[in-house]
């Protein structure tokens, strides 16, 4: 099973748009914050797919949770934008979340910085920016989860 996971469009829909049709396979789309609005329209074009989404620093008036767990494939997925857990200044507050929340996958975003580690038998994946990366190319992730692993994989776009 493939899920899809962008973050910080800031306006950029194309660029969801662009990730959405270049991944027909991945069924569930994960979006962590800074402009939900830009994700919002998209659950209705995409029927097919499941949404998952949270809010972020820049998405002041949002009813949406700042974190959130989704099972996929059979693994527990800890979801958040990274603002309320300091990831600019590193993962160790995320890692306390991931092992509280019993957690397979951790996706996080706000950095702008596409990354990807495991550890503690946790796989952390931020997908980067789909609107202006602070280092390297915009992008998003993908993540395929099968039933002899997790294997994360981050695309330039």
């Amino acid at each position: 099973m493939r899920i899809l996971v962008f973050s910080d469009s800031h306006g950029r829909t194309s660029q969801i748009e662009k990730a959405i049709e270049a991944q027909p396979e991945a069924k569930h789309i994960f979006f962590l914050g800074d402009c939900v609005r830009d994700i919002e329209d998209y659950p209705f074009i995409y029927t097919d797919r499941t949404f998952h989404i949270v809010s972020g620093n820049c998405d002041y008036s949002s009813t949406y949770k700042s974190a959130d767990t989704a099972v996929v494939g059979g693994k527990k997925i800890f979801f958040t934008h990274g603002h309320h857990l300091s990831v600019k200044s590193g993962i160790g507050r995320l890692k306390q979340m991931a092992l509280v929340e019993g957690a397979s996958i951790v996706l996080y975003g706000h950095t702008h910085v596409a990354n990807k580690e495991y550890a503690d038998g946790i796989h952390f994946v931020n997908p980067g920016s789909l609107s202006s990366a602070r280092e390297g190319s915009t992008g998003y992730a993908v993540i395929d989860i099968e039933s002899n692993g997790i294997m994360p994989i981050l695309i330039k776009i």
